[in-house]
């Protein structure tokens, strides 16, 4: 609990968290914001929603949001996880510890803790502010909120919320231990997004390959659809998804963990 509480403290004061906390809120109240103000709402085939109105109408706009939020969450996901674990070696932090004589797979995974409880508070904060832009565009271009207090929705909602967050930690466990591995910020960015793209890329040739990959199995998982998690090929059965994120995950942080407990720390 010592290192949580030492690790929240130092993700508070690191600009990444706030950078990229900014660029999800503000990207999505920005759509939103577009689609509520926009002249007209797109056009759609007879009898079905304009697909700008979908985003404003509730209880589906929920389900939206959180598409949004998981999709694009992911991308921004591998690229806070690396920026956290590279800062680690690149600012000297992590050789400070050692030598006051913390357990190097402790704080390697109290750090990743730490970072998911911010990962948890950051959606949260972006679900609401999301949510309350939806409601307020939704005024502005005359749409019903009627639906807004939908029981059958707002029951599924946490598990929804669950599922996603166990997605984006996945993926920001595997830029986590990329860039322990490489011991910097910019090599575990940069190697982490192309692991990303070649993935998306590869699922056009390997489709049944690549749907047991990271951001193949955390789309699944979540039901991202073709978010930031990459576009959407053959998938596994949601469940089936959940069982290899957790063992993604789980094998990521057993990296980080080990190159941590093995590296030899000079300088």
């Amino acid at each position: 609990m010592r290192i949580l509480r030492s690790s929240l403290r130092k993700l508070a004061r690191r600009p990444a968290t706030w950078v990229t906390g900014a660029l999800l809120t503000g990207l999505l109240v920005l759509i939103i914001g577009a689609v509520g103000t926009a002249p007209n709402q797109g056009v759609a085939p007879a009898g079905a929603e304009p697909p700008g109105r979908a985003l404003l109408t509730f209880p589906g706009a929920y389900d939206r949001i959180l598409t949004f939020m998981f999709g694009f969450g992911g991308l921004l996901g591998v690229v806070y996880g690396a920026a956290i674990a590279g800062s680690e070696w690149t600012w000297g932090t992590f050789k400070v510890a050692v030598s006051r004589g913390e357990s190097r797979w402790r704080y390697v995974l109290g750090s990743y803790a730490a970072i998911a409880v911010v990962i948890a508070v950051g959606l949260s904060i972006t679900f609401a502010v999301g949510v309350a832009a939806a409601y307020a565009a939704a005024h502005v271009a005359g749409i019903s909120t009627a639906g807004i207090g939908d029981q059958a929705t707002l029951s599924q909602l946490p598990l929804e919320a669950l599922r996603g967050w166990l997605g984006i930690l996945e993926v920001g466990a595997i830029g986590f231990a990329i860039a322990s591995l490489a011991r910097s910020q910019l090599a575990g960015i940069g190697i982490g997004l192309a692991f990303f793209f070649g993935e998306t890329f590869a699922g056009a040739f390997l489709p049944d390959v690549v749907k047991y990959l990271p951001f193949a199995v955390a789309r699944a998982a979540t039901g991202a659809g073709s978010g930031g998690f990459g576009p959407v090929q053959t998938t596994l059965p949601q469940n089936q998804a959940l069982v290899l994120v957790a063992v993604w995950l789980v094998g990521a942080l057993l990296v980080a963990a080990v190159h941590a407990d093995r590296a030899e720390i000079t300088g």
